[in-house]
């Protein structure tokens, strides 16, 4: 992979993040939504950095990652200077969602008396107060009416998108903090997420389970989805290291493996991946791609998966600078996405510039630059 070009898309990549307004055609887009029947998926919170909730913490995460190898002062002032002005314009109404951000204010704890504060909290809020589903599954509870500190409540639904937004955060302070019921219960989220939406069969990811229907919803296998446990479940194993169950580690990269395995065969030519990953007439989506790139890198680097897979990820690497405009901009990322109850519904969801888009390439690409790890 050539390495300059990869550094100057970074950087072009990570400046458009931080400076990613809003489309010029939103309240259009809204007005259309809210009145019909369309599938659009043109959500506020999605399109800058304004807002604190989980395309916010996908792009802070990104950022901190480049940050770890790069050492840009500028990047980790810049998540200094957001999280301080976030938190003196007042934190929002805590989900599953708005928990993302904290995953990179781990890393600073030790900065500030008030960061750690938030982040011990916060988990300690996840740990005993956050709405759960039969089997204590995390409910995925996101913001609804951000002005009003109103939630969508999603009774008794575990979404695999959990795993990223507010585990990883878990396991991550409660290893930070030693604290052994944090990180047992950061495991039992990954445990119950393989039992309810794994798909043996496939090898693939569903996006969501209803304990009120005890079924998958539309059974369909969501790229952005799937990336969710591709991404996250490298960084969790790394995050645990010895506090996790050597015989739960082996079941999590069993899975990983499989599920690599079966997103290999479904690559499409340009090295990205479908919105719907087996169905080749469904648009292809760079912000699961990246997702997906991001955790095949992981797993080479970590020595779970052999350099064989080495010509996957760089097909996916040069897949996605295609799709990075001059101005840093990253395009054919899909809109935010609900739990839908047919293959159309995902097909249907409007792409445009997406904050996760920027953020989730920023993560594929930073990992594209390491080398191996111990």
């Amino acid at each position: 992979m050539d390495k300059q070009a990869i550094e100057q898309a970074l950087k072009s990549v990570t400046y458009r993040l931080q400076h990613l307004q809003r489309p010029e055609k939103e309240a259009e887009l809204l007005k259309i939504q809210n009145s019909s029947n369309t599938v659009i998926g043109a959500f506020p919170r999605d399109f800058g950095m304004e807002a604190w909730d989980w395309p916010q913490g996908i792009g802070l995460y990104g950022m901190m990652n480049l940050y770890k190898i790069n050492e840009n002062l500028e990047l980790i002032q810049y998540c200094r200077n957001w999280f301080n002005q976030r938190i003196e314009e007042g934190l929002p109404i805590r989900n599953i969602n708005t928990t993302c951000p904290l995953l990179t204010l781990a890393d600073m704890a030790e900065e500030k008396e008030q960061y750690y504060k938030i982040c011990d909290e916060w988990a300690g809020w996840i740990m005993y107060d956050m709405p759960r589903t039969k089997e204590n599954g995390f409910q995925h509870t996101t913001t609804k009416d951000a002005s009003k500190g109103t939630l969508n409540m999603n009774e008794d639904q575990i979404w695999i998108d959990t795993l990223f937004m507010s585990v990883l955060f878990l396991a991550k302070w409660g290893v930070y903090t030693n604290n052994s019921d944090y990180q047992n219960e950061a495991t039992h989220q990954y445990l119950i997420m393989l039992k309810y939406l794994y798909d043996n069969k496939s090898g693939l990811f569903y996006h969501a389970w209803t304990f009120k229907e005890n079924n998958n919803f539309s059974n369909t296998f969501w790229c952005r989805g799937n990336c969710w446990y591709t991404a996250s479940v490298m960084d969790f194993i790394s995050i645990m290291g010895g506090c996790l169950n050597p015989a739960v580690k082996e079941i999590l990269i069993d899975t990983f493996k499989a599920q690599i395995d079966k997103l290999c065969k479904l690559q499409s030519n340009t090295g990205l991946w479908h919105t719907v990953l087996d169905d080749p007439e469904s648009y292809e989506e760079t912000s699961g791609s990246a997702g997906i790139a991001y955790g095949l890198l992981r797993g080479i680097h970590l020595g779970i998966l052999s350099n064989q897979y080495q010509t996957f990820a760089e097909s996916a690497i040069h897949g996605i600078l295609k799709k990075i405009d001059k101005d840093g901009t990253v395009q054919g990322v899909s809109a935010g996405t609900p739990v839908g109850r047919n293959k159309e519904h995902y097909k249907g969801i409007m792409t445009a510039p997406m904050a996760y888009g920027q953020s989730l390439c920023i993560m594929a690409l930073t990992e594209a630059l390491k080398g191996g790890e111990k």
